[in-house]
């Protein structure tokens, strides 16, 4: 999957988990900044990929797999912005924005290099 769809699941596994659940494709675009066309394109590959389905009414729902991709996505940049902060010395809107895009490029196995460094500190820490 392309660096753009995942954004979209991204942001749709985001907006679920901090609203009532409720997601339109109004709400994506208004969080990414694009316009509604753009987004409504990105949610039928999405569904042709078997990721996303139609809720009620308007809603968007991920389905199980959709969901699961998502929850991987998140926990890799949430992963590697703490990581950064850790690391680098800085900020978290600039550990973010960084691991926005880093997420994408790399490795499994350096990600797992990376959670398992987090985890030996934090237990150092405790």
């Amino acid at each position: 999957m392309q660096e753009s769809g995942q954004t979209y699941l991204e942001i749709i596994y985001l907006l679920q988990r901090e609203t009532t659940g409720r997601v339109r494709a109004i709400d994506v675009a208004n969080a990414l900044s694009f316009s509604k066309p753009s987004v409504s394109r990105a949610m039928g590959k999405l569904r042709e990929l078997g990721y996303l389905e139609e809720g009620t009414g308007t809603s968007l729902v991920l389905t199980k797999e959709g969901t699961k991709l998502a929850k991987s996505l998140v926990d890799r940049q949430e992963t590697i912005t703490q990581f950064l902060m850790m690391t680098a010395d800085v900020d978290q809107s600039v550990a973010e924005e960084d691991a926005k895009k880093m997420m994408h490029f790399l490795s499994d196995k350096t990600f797992k290099g990376i959670k398992s460094f987090i985890k030996q500190v934090e237990e150092l820490n405790d």
